[in-house]
């Protein structure tokens, strides 16, 4: 069953315009984005995680065919990364260690910053 939350963006008291997919099992993470030809622009999807790591957050863009603005958090909800990830790129690796991924619009970019807290709510 889907979960979906709303995201807040607690920094820049504003409530991001996405709708976002809780993703904890195995296969839902594996799968991701993976040969969907496009996201709304008011989709994500949060990957959550066990424990903080950056192997265990890395993230691929084998089979995803459009550009997502991709953001790591640590278990208290900070962006400790962001980055643009572009079609069939092998690998990105956060450059500190998160729990979670929440990948979404390329919109999203402008509107969360490394250091900004963000909470998910139903």
């Amino acid at each position: 069953m889907d979960q979906w939350l709303k995201v807040r963006n607690e920094t820049r008291n504003i409530v991001l315009p996405v709708r976002a997919r809780r993703c904890v099992s195995f296969f839902c993470q594996l799968r991701g984005l993976m040969f969907r030809r496009r996201l709304s622009s008011d989709e994500a999807l949060l990957l959550v995680g066990q424990r903080e790591s950056r192997l265990e957050t890395a993230i691929h863009m084998f089979f995803v065919f459009f550009p997502i603005s991709v953001f790591w958090l640590d278990r208290e909800g900070r962006v400790v990364d962001r980055t643009l990830a572009r079609p069939f790129h092998p690998l990105y690796v956060s450059r500190l260690p998160a729990r979670d991924v929440l990948e979404g619009p390329l919109e999203l970019l402008e509107m969360v910053a490394v250091g900004d807290w963000l909470t998910f709510e139903p």
